[in-house]
This record gives structure tokens, C-alpha cells and sequence, in this order.
């Protein structure tokens, strides 16, 4: 059952891109982690620039950075 969490900066995507994003990531997982198309779940946020340390990086990314499959290229 995996569950993909992805937070990112805002975009003006329409409903139509955000669909087609999460439906390219979702064919990743099941094609890396053989899993049935209708197990996979995709979470698209945005976050503000102004928010993105106190809610993404010090709360995922800084606690978990030995343990990230791809870790970032920056640090704040």
C-alpha cells in the first residue's frame, strides 16, 4: 500500500496537471515496487517558500537525512 507524500512549492498547475503528475508518479511506484495500480495513493501539498524550513525541513527532511533514499542538495 505505498503512499507517496510530495510537498513542493507552488505551481499554478490545473486540475488536469496535477492529475497527470500524480498519475506519473504513481506509475513509478508501481512499476519499481510491483504494486497493484489501485494500492498506490498520491498526496500533492504545497507549501509556502516562507514555511518550507519550519514545516518540511525541520520536521522531514534535517531528522531523517541518514535514512533519505535521495537527499537534498542544499542546506538550510
Amino acid at each position: 500500500m505505498p503512499h507517496v507524500d510530495i510537498k513542493y512549492f507552488p505551481r499554478d498547475l490545473t486540475p488536469e496537471q496535477r492529475q497527470a503528475f500524480a498519475d506519473d508518479i504513481a506509475e513509478v511506484v508501481i512499476k519499481h515496487l510491483a504494486s497493484k495500480p489501485e494500492s498506490v495513493s498520491v498526496a500533492l501539498q504545497q507549501v509556502q517558500p516562507d514555511n518550507w524550513k519550519s514545516q518540511v525541513w525541520e520536521t522531514e527532511i534535517a531528522p531523517n537525512i541518514e535514512t533519505l533514499a535521495r537527499k537534498p542538495g542544499y542546506s538550510m
